[in-house]
Formats: structure tokens, C-alpha cells, sequence
């Protein structure tokens, strides 16, 4: 039985249209995160865009093996812009260093994950970092108890109910509430804001929880957020589980109704457990994410220590820019 000659040519060229698919296939998904202004559809591959690229990276060692060579410089050159253009060239990123002098202080944000099997994590870390504010996402019934736990130590406090078995959202604070402006709740318990006075100035807090991409709750939830978001006064801190990433746009889309600035450096804060430890850090996803606007004069917010939560905590150390003074306008004598 003779071989047949034309058996290598069309294992080659299958090995080629493979190589060519999965690169066309990841090259889509980057660009279609682009479009997320045109749907929402499209803005679900936005959260995976360092993932995506990432893949690309890894299959150029193997293209340029394979002589694939128009191929693996693609590959290159589309891996890299993207993460480049993505955490180097982050849009409207604004961080700042407080002045010598000036009163810092520090909120804490995370996700409780409703069903956490270690809450004493959460309340120990709460007693030793001892932040000014905390903001909460997945308060369920059995969370509400425990962080009655700490009521002496943060007796300004609103907890918002949610129709779901997963909780809402909550604000818990050291500092008084200002007087006259009364805590809410809205969207269902998924956003709780609060007026508090900082050293006499009133600074409002929003915690809040965005449901998961398209096709599930965002598109619709998205434009419920945004009137709540606009009635957020001139200096306020927006923090919450957004699932999903700031460069996305439902991030942005938040961030602009609310005119605030979304902070970047946390790095990864939604972490899958059942992926291997070592990879954890590597995969997981920004969905937690911290706007300031007005007088915040914010830091780099940071992730702290694993409580328990499928998310880690965030703290952000602020300050307060000098209030500005009021302009007095002097008429003219008309006479």
C-alpha cells in the first residue's frame, strides 16, 4: 500500500486553518469589547479582553514554530496593544497624594458573599484596619446579625433589604451621619447612600450591586442606577461589587452618570475558588471597583487580606480637598 503523497500537505493545512481560526476566533472577542457602547452583548467580552489577550501571547511561540510566521506577528502585535492600551493608558485615572497636615482617612469596601463561612475573618480584620466608612454588597439575614456584632464600633449605619436570598447593600460608619439627610435605599436593596460627616463636611457614600453582564441583569439594571446615581451630590465615594471591570462600559456608563472618576491599581478582586491557588491572582477579574468625585483627594486603593469572600476586601485611604470658599459678588453703584 502506497503513502499517500497529498497525507502531510493536508495535515499542514489543517494545522494552519486551526492556528488561523483560533486567532481570527480571539482577535473577535478582543474587538467585539470595544463595541460595548453599540450592545450590551458586546460588552461582555470587555471583562475578558486581558484573558483573551493573554491566550494570543501564548499561541505565538507556537505559531512562530510552526512557521506561521504572518500569523504569530499578528498575534503579537494584538496581544500586546490591547493590555498596553488597557492598565498602561487607562482613561480619566486620577490619583493623588494627600498634603502634609491635611486629615486621612480610609474606607473599606467588599463583597460579603451572602453565604460566607468564615465571618469572623471580616469582623477581625474590620477591629484591627479600624476604617472611617465601610461599604457592603451581599448583607444577607444571617450577615445583618453577625455585623450587629460591631454596632458599638460603627452605630451610623443603613442596611438595605433586597427581595433575593443573596442581600443587599449597607453602609456602616464611625462617623455620624449627617443631620438632616437621611440614609436611603434603591434599586431594590442593591444601592444604599448615606451623607457623612467628615471633620464637619458632609461627604456621601453609595455602596452598590450591579448584577452580572448580558444576558443577565445589567441592561436592565443599568439605567435604574443611573438616575440614583446622578442625585449623588458634588464630593462622594461610589463603591460597589459592579461586576464588572472599569475600562468596560457599564463601568464607564456608571461613572459618568454619576460624574465621579473610577480608580484603578486595585488589581484583581473576584477570585474563582476552584481554580488552583497559584493561579487565583492571575485570573481573576477588577469587578470591585471605587468613583470619587468633588473634593475626594483620593489615593491608590489597595486589596487586603482573603476574609472568607469569593472577593477580596478593597481600602481606600482619602482626603479632603480645601471647601471652597464662597465668591462675593459686589454690585456696582448704579448712581
Amino acid at each position: 500500500m502506497n503513502p499517500d503523497p497529498q497525507h502531510p500537505r493536508r495535515g499542514a493545512l489543517a494545522l494552519r486553518l486551526l492556528a488561523l481560526a483560533a486567532v481570527a476566533g480571539l482577535g473577535a472577542a478582543l474587538t467585539f469589547g470595544y463595541l460595548g457602547r453599540l450592545h450590551f452583548a458586546f460588552d461582555s467580552f470587555s471583562h475578558l479582553r486581558l484573558h483573551f489577550a493573554a491566550l494570543l501571547l501564548l499561541l505565538v511561540p507556537a505559531l512562530a514554530a510552526l512557521r506561521f510566521r504572518a500569523e504569530a506577528l499578528f498575534a503579537l502585535a494584538l496581544g500586546l496593544a490591547a493590555p498596553i492600551q488597557t492598565v498602561l493608558f487607562p482613561p480619566g485615572v486620577e490619583i493623588a497624594e494627600a498634603e502634609a497636615g491635611r486629615a486621612t482617612y480610609r474606607l473599606m469596601h467588599l463583597n460579603l458573599r451572602y453565604d460566607n463561612a468564615t465571618p469572623e475573618a471580616f469582623l477581625s480584620l474590620v477591629g484591627r484596619t479600624r476604617p472611617d466608612a465601610i461599604t457592603l454588597t451581599e448583607v444577607s439575614e444571617p450577615w445583618a446579625a453577625r455585623l450587629a456584632l460591631i454596632e458599638a464600633a460603627y452605630p451610623y449605619r443603613i442596611v438595605c433589604e433586597r427581595p433575593t436570598f443573596i442581600g443587599g447593600a449597607a453602609i456602616l460608619s464611625r462617623r455620624p451621619f449627617v443631620e438632616g439627610s437621611p440614609p436611603s435605599c434603591g434599586n431594590r436593596g442593591a444601592f444604599a447612600h448615606a451623607s457623612v460627616d467628615f471633620g464637619g463636611r458632609g461627604i456621601e457614600i453609595v455602596a452598590l450591586h450591579m448584577g452580572w453582564p448580558w444576558p443577565f441583569e445589567q441592561p436592565w439594571q443599568i439605567p435604574r442606577l443611573e438616575p440614583l446615581l446622578g442625585e449623588v451630590g458634588e464630593s462622594a465615594i461610589i463603591a460597589g461589587d459592579l461586576n464588572a471591570v472599569p475600562w468596560s462600559h457599564a463601568a464607564r456608563r456608571l461613572a459618568a452618570a454619576a460624574d465621579a472618576r473610577i480608580l484603578r491599581g486595585a488589581g484583581p478582586t473576584w477570585l474563582d475558588r476552584r481554580l488552583p491557588a497559584a493561579l487565583i491572582g492571575w485570573i481573576g477579574l477588577p469587578i470591585d471597583n471605587i468613583m470619587v468625585k468633588g473634593g475626594i483627594v483620593a489615593g491608590e486603593p489597595t486589596t487586603l487580606e482573603d476574609v472568607g469572600s469569593d472577593h477580596l476586601p478593597m481600602m481606600l485611604e482619602f482626603s479632603l480637598a480645601p471647601a471652597r470658599e464662597p465668591v462675593e459678588t459686589v454690585v456696582a453703584n448704579s448712581e
